[in-house]
């Protein structure tokens, strides 16, 4: 029976175990390019033993970015320095993954510990956001209203995502994660809350998944068959028709191992403010379970699996395959060392630097 420690292998990618560094975005970049802050974090936790490291939210075009401090890989010079962030995480012994995104009508926001909400239209810091129809998140902080999208912006935002593919492989990353939830652009096509078109891009739930499959299918063409190829998809709202989103979301999710992709990270839409989301230990796990049953793919997700025996649980129960851990990463940089611990691993498959594991156990920390 597989464990937290036990090994996980995705096409030619084998890890160590099955914890991985959720992406969580650090607002510290300058025009998109990684920097001193991104090497020293993304570094210190693959230190950890961790078998994953996926890296943030990663923009594919400027309009992309959630804030004008997030990461971009939509030039050479953006990926030159990914690089080199490449090469460390792999240095110090995880697998290095990137998630890509395009952030759509929650682009153009404030740092969070600056406001969290939209930047005003007449900033000098704006620009122009868009999304599959002139409709605001709202929620008091992103009121801002998106130009919708023609047709030549969605093939255009498609193209931006297959050139950010080619970057994240030409930079070494062994491991891609498209970014299809959280109510940015790909989400938000999905959405009824924030898709009204009466084009082939929307209508009904095959018009509204059209977007994600069709950047799915393109990059898909140019990500190579022999690295692990994901998502991460908002397969549920909490707004009162979670069972009819569930279900589409299922069907979209065939489609899409259909089509090539190799992993699910199951997680939520947030693409509306008025959602009802039940926070607690684990609480999507039976959601990923149900994912993972009926469609037959490998799967992973976060929120709520921070303490290592609720991690291990969701291995245990067959619930997840990989769990992604990522604000007790924050709190502590060693949580695999603390995992293994708790858990009583006395030869995991892993090990940590030498200075970090003799100290570690000559004090018993």
């Amino acid at each position: 029976m597989n464990n937290l420690f036990s090994p996980f292998k995705l096409k030619s990618i084998n890890l160590k175990n099955r914890i991985a560094l959720a992406p969580m975005c650090q607002y510290m970049a300058t025009n998109g390019i990684p920097n001193d802050w991104h090497l020293t974090h993304y570094t210190q936790i693959a230190r950890s033993g961790i078998g994953l490291v996926i890296v943030e939210a990663t923009a594919v075009a400027p309009e992309g970015r959630i804030t004008p401090n997030c990461l971009g890989l939509w030039n050479d010079e953006q990926k030159n320095e990914h690089k080199k962030l490449v090469q460390s995480i792999k240095k110090a012994g995880s697998v290095p993954g990137i998630q890509i995104a395009h952030a759509g009508r929650k682009a153009n926001a404030n740092i969070p510990w600056e406001g969290d909400n939209h930047i005003d239209g007449n900033d000098s810091k704006a620009w122009n956001i868009i999304g599959p129809s002139a409709i605001a998140f709202g929620g008091g902080i992103l009121p801002r209203v998106p130009t919708e999208m023609t047709l030549e912006d969605i093939h255009r935002v498609k193209d931006d995502f297959v050139k950010t593919a080619k970057r994240a492989l030409e930079a070494g990353y062994e491991w891609l994660e498209l970014h299809f939830a959280h109510g940015y652009l790909a989400s938000s096509f999905f959405s009824i809350h924030s898709n009204t078109r009466t084009d082939e891009y929307g209508k009904d739930v095959n018009g509204r998944g059209k977007f994600l499959l069709d950047t799915m299918k393109a990059v898909r063409e140019v990500w190579p068959e022999h690295l692990p190829f994901t998502m991460r998809l908002g397969v549920i709202e909490f707004d009162g028709r979670d069972e009819e989103t569930l279900k589409e979301s299922i069907e979209l999710i065939k489609q899409f191992k259909e089509n090539g992709l190799d992993m699910i990270s199951v997680s939520m839409g947030f693409n509306t403010p008025n959602s009802n989301i039940p926070w607690g230990p684990s609480f999507m796990a039976p959601i990923a379970k149900k994912v993972k049953d009926e469609v037959n793919i490998p799967v992973s997700s976060a929120w709520g699996f921070g303490k290592p025996d609720l991690a291990n649980n969701a291995i245990l129960n067959e619930e997840l395959d990989i769990v992604m851990i990522g604000r007790a990463y924050l709190v502590n940089p060693h949580w695999t060392y603390v995992a293994a611990k708790e858990l009583k691993i006395k030869k995991p498959d892993w090990v940590l630097p030498a200075p970090y594991a003799h100290w570690l156990e000559k004090y018993n920390l």
